[in-house]
């Protein structure tokens, strides 16, 4: 027992200085770790209780409160105190709290896909595979979200054509057409592709793809949710909503004014999310498919910022 005592702190050690917990400011910035979660899950979330968010970084309320205090102050967060019992308070990132989160973000991102890019594809499914069993051996596998997003990378694409087809196939007897859209989609991203103002996200879950979306530019203003998907083993975990929700915050991010898409009525789960996010019905259209008598939908939303 004592080895595995001293293997386990030694991990700690390792870790705690490989991600920087014991530099006093995060990633040479203005805030200190704790302060990063505090706007990291206020980011990602549309108003939460103060109480909540103690409870969900495991932070002592009073600690939190002075943390809370000092972003107000900096302007970084708004405050909604419930005007039938003071005690309840909401919070909520201001614009100036987002713009100052975003960059480092994205920052922190890319420190960890230069740290993975050194490894070897199967190191970093080792690696991720590891984590992932850490956090499920700790008692993590509820409150976490026992998937990743990453950006798509070389031999993705086909995946994705090869799903897109079989699951539609499978669930709504579309024929082999739809299989040929989606790879038309897909080779127009590949060909076209702007890093600038496009995106593809790749859920992955024990290393196996399960999901995906696209975000592309339509025009300097518009961009268009495509081809998202999940998996079946894979649905109720929310991943279908974060990949939606990563599409609205990129084109909040890049300055699109309007995201828009198009989809069929008989994709009620898929409806159901959009419109959870904000998306509207603005369109209708019968017509005849992949095989099937169909009822096209476009749905859109503005993107406003802050």
């Amino acid at each position: 027992m004592e080895r595995r005592v001293a293997a386990v702190r030694a991990f700690n050690r390792f870790y705690t200085k490989q991600i920087g917990v014991l530099n006093e400011r995060w990633m040479r910035s203005d805030f200190s770790l704790t302060e990063l979660r505090v706007l990291y899950e206020l980011a990602h979330g549309d108003g939460i209780p103060a109480k909540d968010l103690a409870e969900e970084l495991g932070l002592d309320p009073g600690y939190l409160s002075r943390i809370i205090k000092q972003l107000n102050e900096r302007g970084f967060i708004d405050k909604e105190v419930n005007e039938n019992d003071q005690r309840l308070v909401t919070l909520r990132l201001t614009a100036e709290g987002r713009s100052a989160f975003e960059p480092l973000d994205r920052a922190s991102g890319e420190e960890v896909r230069a740290m993975l890019e050194r490894m070897t594809e199967s190191e970093q499914k080792k690696l991720v595979a590891a984590m992932t069993t850490i956090r499920e051996l700790m008692g993590d596998e509820e409150k976490a979200e026992p998937y990743l997003l990453r950006p798509h990378q070389v031999g993705d694409m086909g995946w994705v054509v090869h799903r897109q087809g079989a699951l539609y196939a499978q669930e709504y007897g579309w024929d082999g057409r739809f299989e040929a859209l989606a790879a038309e989609i897909v080779a127009e991203f590949v060909k076209n592709y702007d890093p600038k103002r496009e995106r593809c996200w790749i859920a992955e879950r024990k290393s196996e793809i399960v999901g995906s979306v696209f975000l592309v530019k339509k025009d300097d203003v518009t961009a268009k949710l495509r081809l998202l998907y999940v998996e079946d083993a894979a649905r109720g975990l929310g991943i279908g909503k974060r990949l939606v929700d990563e599409c609205i915050r990129f084109a909040r991010q890049v300055g699109y004014k309007k995201i828009t898409l198009w989809t069929q009525s008989n994709l009620v789960a898929a409806r159901g999310i959009y419109e959870k996010a904000g998306f509207k019905l603005v369109g209708q259209q019968n017509h005849k498919s992949f095989g099937k008598e169909l009822v096209a939908e476009t749905w859109e939303m503005e993107v406003v910022r802050g």
